[in-house]
């Protein structure tokens, strides 16, 4: 046992079966509630992680603007730069101001959250290693 080479990290990461997290970003189906009563079916979006070029993008918004932008970013279905989305008369003139004519600010929030979640924030992601 003694004799068995130890696999270096670099050949670790080197792996194939390693994905380009900048590419392949784990996703989540969520049901948002009170939209699927409203609706009288399942309302589920689908939800991904965000790069780390869009967590740096979001970090450099205005506190109050981060978790609209964070469900801009995350969700992926429904897709919210989607014009039909849109209605000057109403007053939805970009994306964000759709999230916020359909969502209540809580469920903004709790999207928010579970995009964080799948970005690899509001968990433990390392482990101490004792006695390496």
């Amino acid at each position: 046992m003694e004799n068995e080479k130890k696999v270096s990290v670099l050949d670790l990461l080197l792996r194939p079966e390693l994905p380009d997290v900048r590419r392949v970003l784990p996703e989540k189906q969520v049901e948002v509630k009170r939209l699927t009563e409203l609706a009288g079916e399942p309302v589920v979006f689908t939800l991904r992680a965000m790069t780390y070029n869009e967590t740096r993008q979001l970090y450099d918004k205005p506190r109050e603007d981060q978790a609209l932008s964070a469900v801009l970013y995350g969700c992926k279905d429904p897709d919210f730069r989607d014009k039909r989305l849109l209605d000057s008369e109403k007053g939805i003139v970009t994306p964000l101001d759709a999230i916020k004519a359909r969502l209540f600010a809580g469920e903004i929030d709790e999207l928010h959250i579970e995009i964080q979640k799948l970005s690899g924030y509001l968990r433990r992601t390392l482990a101490e290693v004792k006695n390496a």
